[in-house]
């Protein structure tokens, strides 16, 4: 918990990173866009400590989304090798941080399947681990997850007038996933940009300027401390106007 101007607020629970700027933090050095997605690594484990030493419980990285297999095959190759470079050297830390590791969508047969194994292996590895939730969206897409959502309940037989926003939530991947309370997106671009749609209906969303591979754990704690300035009505009004206008 913190304390600011006599209030209390909460650490938020669970925190949602969109990766952006890697691509424009290389172009800006002149440098090729591999460039910046390598130096995107030390980011990431910098924000994963920092997430972790501030209580926050739940993590989500948005590393690779649905519409990302369109970038030329050369990225998109170099991506994979990276990324399964970056899980097996920092397995290791995660497992010793206590940090359970889940990976939100990976499905499509084009992900390299010693990397799908590797995901796999590192979610086995630290299934016991009662720490801090990282997951990490891979082939993810916000939509996509709906409507698979949408296509387990039909393949249940629920009744349509059964269906609720809980019990369909109970259909989306990982269900026990609270909702995000926090989501941030470096480089200054404003786009939710199909992420974890069902989960940050009611996240409040912060815009940093930095691009993600000169964000660190100190930026971070900016931006939590954004959020415990925020008061979250959640569509109401605070209690103090008694449901007036003020």
């Amino acid at each position: 918990m913190w304390r600011a101007g006599g209030s209390v607020r909460a650490v938020p629970r669970h925190v949602a990173c969109v990766m952006d700027g890697n691509g424009r933090w290389a172009q800006s050095r002149s440098l090729p866009r591999t460039a910046g997605h390598r130096a995107a690594e030390s980011t990431v484990i910098d924000i994963i400590e920092a997430a972790r030493a501030s209580g926050v419980q739940w993590l989500s990285l948005y590393a690779f989304s649905t519409e990302n297999w369109s970038r030329p095959d050369s990225e998109v190759d170099y991506l994979m090798r990276l990324v399964r470079r970056v899980v097996r050297k920092h397995a290791p830390l995660l497992l010793a941080r206590g940090i359970r590791c889940r990976f939100l969508g990976a499905a499509d047969p084009r992900i390299p399947p010693e990397l799908a194994q590797d995901f796999e292996d590192l979610a086995t590895l630290t299934a016991d681990s009662r720490g801090m939730t990282l997951t990490v969206a891979f082939d993810h897409g916000g939509r996509r997850d709906i409507v698979e959502a949408a296509r387990s309940l039909i393949r249940s037989g629920t009744p349509a007038d059964e269906v609720s926003e809980r019990l369909f939530a109970d259909h989306l991947p990982f269900p026990d996933t609270p909702d995000v309370d926090l989501a941030i997106r470096t480089s200054g671009e404003q786009r939710i940009s199909n992420f974890m749609l069902w989960q940050v209906a009611y996240a409040e969303w912060v815009f940093p300027q930095a691009l993600w591979p000169d964000f660190r754990a100190a930026d971070f704690l900016a931006c939590l401390h954004t959020y415990r300035r925020r008061e979250r009505r959640f569509g109401g009004v605070p209690p103090q106007t008694n449901g007036h206008p003020s």
